[in-house]
């Protein structure tokens, strides 16, 4: 699993605040598959890191629940 990038981060985030509008779009359910798998790799990367661990489980849990509901 590669190391997150400070770029990845902010695109994410740019992308983030174009969408926050309209989240029942195809579009804001891939975004938040991304920034589940974002912080899983953040979370790989700080072993130990309690919060980052549980950030990136409630991250999946929600886009797991969104793609279930597309």
């Amino acid at each position: 699993m590669p190391r997150p990038t400070v770029a990845e981060v902010s695109a994410l985030i740019a992308d983030l605040a174009v969408l926050r509008q309209d989240r029942t779009s195809a579009e804001y359910v891939a975004l938040m598959a991304r920034k589940a798998d974002l912080l899983e790799r953040i979370a790989a990367h700080t072993p130990g890191d309690a919060d980052a661990a549980e950030a990136a489980r409630l991250a999946r849990e929600r886009a797991d629940a969104l793609k279930s509901a597309d």
